[in-house]
């Protein structure tokens, strides 16, 4: 394998690329006592659209089926139950599909390399039938229905529908209730034999572990796998820059209103290095400008408009990029009016900045404690093309000139929408 060491934190990161395709990353962790892995597939809910390396025709799947298969990979032909397995080694384990990934997981204190090669398996282990096709729609189609009287979750896919015109990452990650019917046993291996070839997947394990040891039982527990040549064409329907709508508003049961306020990125197509550096320029600019020391933060909070679930993130892909801004308040109109008001008076200063910029590397360095937390900003760095072991290189090219640029660049208060779920009047 190959070695790498970061000369800030310490520690080191053993890759190889395996002749089936697979991408392996073993980080070592001595001390720890408890080990994590996970194996993850770079395909999302937004992946309905796509053409298979070696076939000339597209191929259009149902909305929802890439949660769908995750659903059913934890079938086994004998029968048996995966959650069964692990917790006879004392694994705990889960998966998750979101807009660009899926990814199964454990974490363990114990019997490491036993789960290590129940997670290998089971995700090399296919098993679709008619009969448990047919019986996960109901499953599921429950799940969905759970997640309509959800605020949270409603919210946010009601502010991605008012940014966005076109894209499928507006669309439900688990589909609709219609789209999920016409789910086959047929599509489902399509889907699981393009997107979980595994020169298109990845695996990240750290822990206080053996690297030999770890290596042994991945490279031992791969199964045929003839690697794609080229890689899966994946088509996305134009989205203009433009937001399709500033301002939705739903009723649900809640005890006082929640919001969600967005600003659509327009400055998208790459991924790498580049995305990287984007990504950690939103990080310093979002602490800037809401962050807990801001004046604008503390206005908030002392009118009573705000409390302690006020929150910022910004989620960068390749293909779309979007800032969201939540939290409770009494009054969201007037929340989402004071912070476009100091958007356009905000003027950022290097005093600021290089205080700020201090604060994001001590929480980039308190990231190495949280094993977990690395893991899945590992592999969902490397699924945007990047490499998050080069975060440090990267973040000491940020200046601050890059804020003032990215400030212009993203916060145009004309792509910006406010979300709101209200509580049913009586």
């Amino acid at each position: 394998m190959k070695k790498r060491f970061d000369e800030f934190t310490g520690e080191s990161l053993f890759c190889k690329k395996h002749e089936s395709g697979l991408s392996i990353y073993i980080m070592p962790r001595k001390g720890y006592n408890s080990s994590y892995a996970i194996f993850g597939t770079r395909y999302g809910s937004v992946d309905s659209c796509f053409k298979v390396p070696g076939e000339d025709d597209l191929t259009t799947v149902p909305d929802g089926i890439a949660h769908y298969l995750e659903h059913k990979m934890f079938d086994q032909p004998d029968g048996s139950n995966v959650f069964d397995k692990f917790s006879k080694f004392g694994g705990n384990a889960n998966a998750f599909t979101s807009f660009n990934m899926t990814a199964y997981l454990f974490s363990c204190t114990d019997c490491f390399y036993d789960n290590l090669k129940t997670l290998m398996d089971y995700v090399q282990s296919p098993y679709f039938t008619k009969e448990s096709v047919q019986k996960e729609q109901g499953i599921i189609g429950q799940e969905i229905k759970m997640y309509d009287d959800n605020a949270p979750w409603r919210v946010f896919f009601n502010l991605l529908g008012c940014l966005y015109h076109n894209h499928p990452v507006k669309l439900d990650i688990a589909g609709t209730v219609d789209s999920i019917s016409h789910i086959d046993a047929d599509l489902l291996y399509k889907c699981y034999n393009t997107f979980y070839n595994l020169s298109n997947m990845a695996i990240f394990v750290t822990g206080d572990l053996d690297v030999e040891e770890t290596l042994s039982v991945i490279e031992g527990s791969i199964k045929n796998n003839k690697p794609f040549t080229e890689e899966i064409e994946r088509v996305y329907p134009d989205e203009p820059d433009t937001i399709a709508s500033s301002y939705c508003e739903q009723k649900i049961p809640v005890a006082q209103p929640i919001f969600m306020i967005g600003f659509k990125d327009t400055d998208v197509g790459y991924g790498g290095e580049r995305l990287l550096k984007k990504s950690i320029e939103m990080d310093i600019l979002s602490e800037m400008m809401f962050g807990k020391s801001t004046k604008l933060y503390n206005n908030l909070y002392s009118q009573g408009l705000i409390n302690n679930s006020f929150s910022v993130e910004f989620n960068p892909q390749i293909a779309y990029g979007f800032t969201a801004i939540e939290g409770e308040s009494p009054d969201p109109q007037k929340v989402f009016e004071e912070i476009k008001a100091e958007i356009s008076s905000f003027i950022p200063q290097k005093e600021e900045f290089e205080r700020i910029k201090k604060v994001v590397w001590g929480d980039y360095i308190r990231s190495f404690n949280d094993i977990e937390g690395y893991a899945h900003s590992f592999i969902t760095e490397l699924f945007t093309d990047g490499d998050y072991f080069d975060y440090p290189r990267v973040f000491e090219t940020v200046s601050f000139e890059d804020i003032k640029n990215r400030f212009k660049q993203h916060f145009d208060t004309k792509n910006a929408a406010l979300s709101v779920v209200k509580p049913i009047e009586n």
